[in-house]
């Protein structure tokens, strides 16, 4: 399977291909970035990214993709959520599957892939470490490359759990919270309620199949 992961910014907007089948060194596909002038009227920035973003999907026949979503009340967090939406607009005409994580998140599952201790502060060349290490390679990397392999990686592991490819047995320990997590409540108001958190019950919110829809959600 082929996934795509992104890590969207309008100055450096991170993309990675990463195929779940294959070995160490080659399972990054293809990687880059792509950059806007700042002196650009806001949405032909935006048109440009979501352009760019169908047309790779066609290039590299992506499967399924994972995209990073902003971090509200951060620095600009109204540019890049609109960024996100155009990013989602591109995947939903592409009817492209996707997984929403967040920055926590993906730096949570890279945290446990370099064997950091719990409470680790993942900086950025922490991620371009965990990158490394998945494919093997001593090459250069960007941070926001390798940011999105990353999310690529995280969900190409969750459509494989999806898929039934992978149990929860083959899942990290970070993976089965993440991705299953479940919850009853044995004490108060809401004993024996049970809420189910983790992304796989979490469609139409934190994960879309969007090659089944056939006239929108």
């Amino acid at each position: 399977m082929r996934v795509l992961g992104l890590d969207p910014s309008l100055t450096n907007f991170g993309w990675a291909v990463h195929d779940t089948e294959a070995k160490e060194a080659g399972r990054c596909v293809a990687r880059g970035r792509w950059q806007t002038k700042k002196k650009q009227l806001f949405v032909t920035r935006y048109m440009e990214m979501r352009k760019r973003l169908i047309s790779l999907i066609t290039e590299h026949e992506v499967d399924r993709v994972g995209i990073e979503y902003p971090i509200f009340n951060a620095l600009w967090s109204e540019g890049m959520y609109g960024l996100f939406l155009y990013s989602c607009e591109a995947l939903y005409e592409s009817k492209a599957d996707v997984v929403f994580f967040s920055p926590p998140q993906v730096k949570a599952l890279a945290r446990e892939s370099l064997g950091r201790p719990k409470g680790w502060k993942m900086l950025k060349a922490d991620m371009v470490d965990t990158a490394k290490k998945d494919t093997n390679t001593k090459s250069r990397w960007n941070h926001n490359e390798a940011d999105a392999y990353l999310v690529a990686r995280s969900a190409g592991r969750f459509f494989l759990h999806l898929d039934s490819v992978l149990t929860a047995d083959d899942l990290t320990e970070v993976e089965k919270k993440m991705f299953c997590r479940e919850h009853t409540f044995s004490r108060g108001k809401r004993a024996g309620q049970t809420v189910k958190s983790g992304l796989i019950h979490r469609e139409e919110d934190r994960f879309f199949l969007w090659s089944n829809d056939e006239g929108g959600v």
